[in-house]
């Protein structure tokens, strides 16, 4: 039986692992079974169009679960399903929008102490923060044009009034144990051996008699950059000024 929003779903090319010449540049991926990807509009939001929620479903591509909505006009889409989410509720965006679970609203209108989730990094920009299954954001403090928000990775962040939210928490989908390492093939994960258990010429930790140190000051990458714990973010970045505490900041101990 095809679902009613067939036309939301369509094929893609796992990349699995490779870049646009063939070469692996994330090892440890491949294989897997086919996924049909779920299109989601998190840049199109129908402001002042109420919706009905038609379906819950798993999605494959992501940690949490997501909602089918049928909007007022017509129109069908894929949408990020929050916890207490129920079949025939209706949900909405807009400024006015009533503080329930789903309901999206700017910034500027939803009060402090609220937990948030598909938060926009810029006006328009469409959901780019606290997507993933579980996550949430808190809404701290209000100074100027500008709103305070703790990130999932405890980070503190300033964002515009401007940018649109939607109120409560992404539900989680049901994670299976996996209790062979047939079910990680089917996600498409490749087996991963120790640095140390390989040979020489083959890793940098590799090599000598028995269970050998791995004869470094720190651990290294199979290329020989160091790793376990090395910031790889930019020196200079275009958010810099907005973050107010790290992720992950001895302050936060």
């Amino acid at each position: 039986m095809k679902s009613i929003f067939q036309k939301c779903r369509h094929g893609f090319h796992r990349k699995k692992g490779r870049n646009n010449s063939g070469r692996i540049t994330c090892r440890h991926k491949g294989g897997g079974h086919p996924r049909v990807y779920r299109k989601i509009h998190f840049q199109k939001m129908k402001v002042n169009i109420p919706g009905k929620i038609k379906t819950i479903e798993y999605d494959p591509n992501r940690t949490g679960k997501i909602v089918g909505m049928i909007y007022k006009d017509g129109s069908k889409h894929y949408q990020l399903c929050p916890i207490g989410a129920t079949i025939e509720s209706d949900l909405i965006a807009s400024p006015q929008a009533p503080l329930i679970p789903g309901n999206s609203l700017p910034l500027k209108n939803i009060p402090l102490g609220t937990n948030v989730y598909n938060i926009e990094s810029e006006p328009g920009r469409g959901g780019k923060f606290a997507r993933a299954g579980g996550t949430t954001a808190l809404l701290m403090s209000k100074i100027d044009y500008t709103v305070t928000l703790r990130l999932p990775s405890n980070e503190v962040r300033l964002f515009s009034e401007n940018c649109w939210a939607t109120i409560g928490q992404v539900q989680r989908r049901e994670e299976k144990k996996i209790s062979k390492a047939g079910r990680s093939r089917w996600l498409g994960r490749r087996p991963t051996v120790r640095g140390s258990a390989q040979n020489a010429v083959d890793h940098p930790h590799g090599g000598g008699e028995g269970r050998a140190p791995i004869g470094r000051s720190c651990p290294v990458t199979p290329w020989g950059k160091p790793a376990l714990g090395q910031s790889t973010r930019g020196s200079k970045k275009y958010s810099d000024p907005l973050i107010l505490r790290r992720r992950n900041s001895r302050l936060n101990i």
